[in-house]
């Protein structure tokens, strides 16, 4: 099995999302307060927990635009929050969710056709690792199996 790394949203841009960026859709966050259910922070790998502030904002993991290059919604603390430590542990928060999507993607990001399942959350590490053994896989989303939103990267170690 490959040695795999769990990477959550870097840093700059979560910190340019807290100082008033647009989002990949030329838009303003949203900003909103946590009911407590349901409402994951892709910079800290943790619920968002009730009365707590939280943006809502269009997000495109992939360095420039192109057709493979997808936007979704994602949640982020309104205040700034520590990274989720790189790790080669499934995130405990991801463990709380039944299953999740996971895509391999080309050194160009472009998706690696085949690569695409759901997966249980318990086995993300084992598939993931079976998904980075193709020579044409450079890296893992990992995405909601139920609103494909973007969770994490999967990079080899």
């Amino acid at each position: 099995m490959n040695e795999i790394r769990f990477l959550s949203m870097p840093t700059d841009q979560a910190k340019a999302f807290w100082a008033g960026e647009t989002d990949a859709n030329g838009q303003l966050p949203e900003r909103h307060i946590s009911d407590g259910d349901g409402v994951p922070c892709r910079h800290c790998q943790q619920d968002v927990a009730k009365g707590e502030r939280y943006l809502i904002l269009a997000y495109r993991p992939f360095p420039n635009p192109q057709p493979y290059a997808e936007i979704g919604p994602i949640f982020l603390h309104a205040e700034p929050c520590e990274r989720y430590p790189e790790t080669d542990q499934v995130p405990a928060m991801f463990l709380k969710r039944e299953s999740y999507l996971l895509k391999g993607y080309g050194a160009d990001d472009r998706i690696a056709y085949g690569t695409g399942q759901i997966v249980r959350s318990a086995d993300m590490v084992e598939a993931a690792s079976e998904i980075l053994v193709r020579k044409d896989v450079e890296y893992v989303h990992v995405r909601s199996a139920l609103n494909n939103c973007f969770s994490c990267r999967i990079n080899r170690a």
